[in-house]
């Protein structure tokens, strides 16, 4: 692939963070639910992850986690590594990946969300001896996942038509090397 294709990807990508962290982190939370906040950064890592497959999935989710780490975190490399692994279990998918299919996307983040949310309260809550795990799943993991999900059906289409447009550029491209 072209460098210059690759650059235009990479900063597009980019881009996309910026804009998911900034509206997780400012618009969503004036528009939180209980103090629930979608996790739209999430939303972005399993997404690509599925797309574009594992090398895509744990690098976007390696940048979307150290963004957590860097403004919300109390260690570096926590949420680094929590993205990453979400990102690369995602695009275990990428073979069975459908661009008109929602269901899977849907069931995919769905699945991320739980994930994050439990590994947070193992990490969190359980090592420090608050053992209450049903309160913790009713009132923050189940509302977080629902409200990411109600997000997801908007967020998600656009996602998808980033990454179509980018890969028939990448085609175009490629057909004028030919």
């Amino acid at each position: 692939m072209n460098i210059k294709l690759k650059l235009k990807r990479g900063l597009i990508t980019a881009i996309l963070i910026f804009i998911c962290f900034l509206l997780q982190c400012t618009v969503f939370r004036s528009l939180a639910f209980g103090g629930i906040v979608p996790n739209l950064l999430i939303v972005l890592t399993a997404s690509f992850g599925f797309m574009r497959g594992e090398k895509t999935g744990l690098l976007i989710g390696f940048f979307c986690g150290l963004l957590v780490d860097i403004f919300f975190g109390n260690t570096i490399g926590f949420y680094g590594l929590l993205y990453m692994y979400i990102g690369y279990m995602n695009g275990k998918f990428c073979t069975i990946f459908y661009p008109q299919d929602i269901k899977l996307p849907i069931a995919l983040i769905l699945g991320s969300d739980l994930f994050y949310g439990f590994i947070c309260y193992v990490i969190m809550f359980l090592l420090r001896s608050r053992f209450d795990l049903g309160y913790y799943f009713l009132n923050i993991i189940l509302p977080e996942i629902v409200y990411t999900i109600v997000v997801t059906i908007f967020l998600y289409p656009l996602i998808l038509w980033i990454n179509t447009s980018l890969e028939r550029s990448e085609l175009r491209s490629g057909k004028k090397f030919v």
